[in-house]
Formats: C-alpha cells, structure tokens, sequence
C-alpha cells in the first residue's frame, strides 16, 4: 500500500462515492489508486471549471460531498470561479489538489505555484499532507470539514512523494460538529418582531426545498408575517405545488419597494439582502432604514431547530390551497419566438418533478412568468454570479438525480466559459437538456451600463460587448438522451425578437 491507496480507501469508508477530476502528471498514483477501486465512480470534465461546477451542483442535488481532482495550483485556479459559486451556494466540496513531491518544492518548475495560498482564498478549511502516514487520517479530516456547518469547501493538498511513498491502513471521518442554535432569548425576540404587521422571515438553504417550508409557511401565517427568500439561492421549489414564498428581485430599487415599511427583518439562513453590485445613488442594503434587522440563525447554523423554536413560540396555522401553487400550466405558444413564449414552451413541455439549472442571464426574467406555471420542480441558481456555472451544475445534479430530467437555461456568453461539460454529459450519458439564448452579445453588460448612468456607446465599448445596435437573439437546442420535445421545429433557428 502507499499513500495513495489509503486516501482513496479513506474516502470510500467515509461515504464519499463521486470523485469528478481533472488530473495530471502529480496525481498519477492517485489515479491508479482509485482505478483499483471501481465502486468509486470516477467522471472526467475537460476543464476545472467544470470539475468543481460539478461538485457543486451535486451537493445542492443530492445533500451529499463529492470529490474533485485538481492538478497543482494553476489547475485549482481554473476552479476557483465555480468553487466560489459552491461557497456562495453552502455547498459541501472535497478538493484533492496534487502537487510536487516536497522535495521538488526548492527548484522553480514550470507548474510550481502557491498550492496554499489559492486553497486557502475560497476553502473553509485548507491542509498540506506532511507524512505518508497522515494521509488517511488528514483525508478523514477533510471529509468531516466539507460536511461541517451545512456544508464547507475543504481542500486536502496531496505532495506527490506522500501519494507514492509507502503507508498502512485507512481512516473513516467523525460525523461534523453539531450545529450552532440561537439562545432562547434570541429565538423570543425574534418571535415577538414577526407578530407585528408586515414583519418578514428571510429564509434560506433547505426551507426552501424541504418539508421546512411548510413549517415556515405555518409559523409566518400563524404570526401574520410575510415569508420571503433571496433572488440566488442555491435550490428552491417552483411550480405545482410549491409553497408560496416571496421572491425577492434582482434590482435593489425593486427589493426596497418590497421591504419598505417593514418593522422587522428577522435572517434565518440567510444573510442581510445587499445589491448585486453598489450603483450610484442607491443604498447597498435595500432594507428599510427605520426596519429592525435580526440576524436569528446564519446559514451555518441550525435552521430547522431554529424554526421549531420559533414554531413553539407563534404556533402554527393550518394551510389551505391559497398557501400553495395550483396547476396552471400554460399552453403550448404560437407565432413568432420571444423569451416569454419560450419560457412557456419549456413549462409545458417539461416533466414533474424536473431540475432546472437557470444560467440565462438577460433572458431569467422573461422565462420566468412561464416557469412559475410549471408542474413541480427544483430550480438551482447562479448563487456567487461567476459566470460559467450552468453547464457543469447540471453534470452534477444529473449525476445526483439519474431518475429526474435536467433542463440547462443558458446564456451563450456564460456557455462558452465551460463549453466542455457538454463533451461530459453526451459521455456519461446525462439526461440533460440545454437550451441556449444566443443574443450574440453581453446584453447583461448593455442593462448593466445604463443602471450605472452611460448614455453614450462608442467603439470600444460595443467591440467589448458583442455587435453594435440589436442584438440577435434566438435559441439552440442540444439533448442528451431526448426524452422531451423542447421547442417547435420552427423556432430551432436563430431568430430576432
């Protein structure tokens, strides 16, 4: 046995099934440790990007850490975008970086480069193999760090002399930490904030796509406050069925009008809402500035003892058929294409209980009136907005979820950032459907312009954001094992709208 051996028999103990990678010349003992182990499924992206995309979209799927495989610092690099999007989203993400045997360390080889310094700029927890003999037990470590606090990025950094040089035995990972709870005090305050008129409870992480809902649902109507959740989640229920939780908006002036007049905020899993970016004249924060801000339980800590507590102090009212989202799937549209009638093209058409991975950018608020009238489904978004977390999202969660239809919305600027992971689900044989809005240009970018005030378009600017004038937008179609008829025959086109 060496190193490598007892890492890969580590992780197998703990639980760990997945391992998505990219490998290279340092990992190479690693790799044929885990080809000696099959029951490990092994799933090769051409870009890391796509590796930890993946690995995100897979936790938010199926709750469970996957590993990843990422060569040296430079390769680690090419994940931080979509490692960032799985901070973000609290997703729970096992990074196996490989690096040179120590000893190499003192010479400047091409591919040396700060292992720890890029770990450590996105990892919750970040460790340096030292010995042979530690392998097992730092990997232990590492599982139990990625399950921590509701699911964290660690990164265990793997010398190649310590995967190749001799070791015993394996270790299995302790179960996480328990969660931190709110004090009973805190727990009363925030009950009593919630029974004043148009008080709101923020929610976040698993309420939005678990039977934590409908406890929400039942303690916020047994108050009489409004129950709301953030723009980019990282998965929450729509469609048929779905209990009704206020969404709040992508632009801040449209959250102040939803939150104006508030007399409390009360956070549970979730942070203060702040603007995708500061513009100029607005607030950061789209809070009210007289509302009362109670930050009750942050996103690592235990939400569902959290809203048993407050259940205990507000009681719960019984739900009725106004509570939920009734079936009201629209018709299959006619005439010209447009994003709206795309939207209810793909609501029509798309299965119960479906995933959809939303990277369409510009085109999200035009889908979305359609996709509301849906049968049932999860929806997962861009919650770190690094662009390039679509595509390989969709590899995970169709790698999670075999039994469930995967549908992609992607912009065509986003798609190219990880174009690669549409070689990974024809060769994995994913059900996946994407669908991708080609405005030709970065028509976010054009919106984006004007909410910071430019008026005035030249010639570098419409060089830097695709053609000049119109963009042309449209639509293209790829199926994995199509098992759903997306679009009319006509639309498959590009066409302006």
């Amino acid at each position: 046995m060496n190193g490598a051996e007892t890492l890969v028999q580590t992780l197998l103990a703990s639980g760990i099934r997945v391992c998505f990678a990219n490998p290279g010349t340092s990992e190479m003992h690693f790799v044929a440790a885990l080809d000696r182990h099959p029951e490990m499924r092994c799933i090769l992206c051409l870009f890391e990007g796509g590796v930890s995309g993946a690995a995100d979209g897979y936790f938010r799927m199926s709750g469970e850490v996957a590993a990843t495989l990422l060569h040296l610092a430079p390769g680690f690099g090419n994940a931080f975008a979509n490692l960032h999007n799985a901070r973000k989203a609290q997703s729970g993400v096992l990074n196996i970086m490989g690096d040179h045997a120590d000893y190499h360390l003192r010479f400047e080889a091409p591919l040396k480069g700060d292992t720890v310094g890029v770990s450590q700029a996105v990892s919750h927890w970040t460790r340096v193999v030292s010995e042979p003999g530690r392998v097992a037990s730092d990997a232990a470590d590492a599982v139990q760090a990625a399950r921590a606090k509701n699911g964290q990025i660690a990164t265990l950094i793997l010398p190649a002399n310590m995967a190749w040089d001799p070791a015993e035995g394996h270790a299995v990972a302790p179960p996480p930490p328990l969660l931190r709870r709110p004090l009973p005090d805190e727990i009363a305050a925030a009950a009593r904030a919630l029974r004043q008129p148009g008080a709101v409870l923020l929610v976040d992480g698993p309420v939005l796509w678990s039977d934590l809902g409908l406890l929400a649902k039942r303690l916020t109507k047994a108050a009489g406050a409004r129950l709301m959740q953030p723009f980019f989640v990282s998965r929450f229920r729509r469609g048929t069925g779905a209990v009704k939780i206020e969404r709040m908006a992508y632009r801040t002036p449209e959250n102040q009008n939803l939150l104006k007049g508030a007399p409390a905020l009360v956070l549970c899993g979730t942070s203060r809402p702040a603007g995708f970016f500061a513009y100029p004249g607005l607030p950061s924060t789209p809070d009210d500035p007289d509302t009362r801000l109670i930050d009750l339980c942050s996103a690592d800590m235990d939400i569902g003892w959290t809203l048993q507590a407050l259940a205990e102090e507000l009681g719960e009212a019984e739900l009725g058929p106004e509570d939920f989202v009734t079936l009201d799937l629209p018709a299959l549209p006619e005439g010209d294409l447009t994003l709206t009638k795309v939207g209810e093209a793909v609501a029509a058409l798309m299965p119960d209980n479906a995933v959809v991975v939303d990277e369409g950018i510009s085109a999200s608020y035009y889908l979305a009136p359609g996709l509301k009238r849906a049968r049932g489904h999860d929806a997962l978004t861009i919650t770190g907005g690094s662009i390039g977390f679509g595509l390989p999202n969709a590899v995970g969660a169709a790698v999670a979820c075999p039994d469930r239809k995967v549908v992609v919305l992607e912009g065509d600027g986003s798609g190219m950032y990880t174009l690669q992971s549409l070689w990974t689900m024809a060769r994995e044989g994913l059900d996946v459907t994407v669908v991708i809005f080609a405005n030709r240009g970065y028509q976010i970018l054009r919106d984006e312009l004007a909410a910071v005030g430019v008026r005035e378009v030249g010639r570098n600017i419409s060089r830097m954001f695709g053609p000049r004038g119109t963009a042309w937008p449209g639509c293209g179609l790829l199926t994995w094992r199509g098992s759903m008829r997306l679009l009319p025959r006509r639309w498959r086109s590009v066409a302006p709208v």
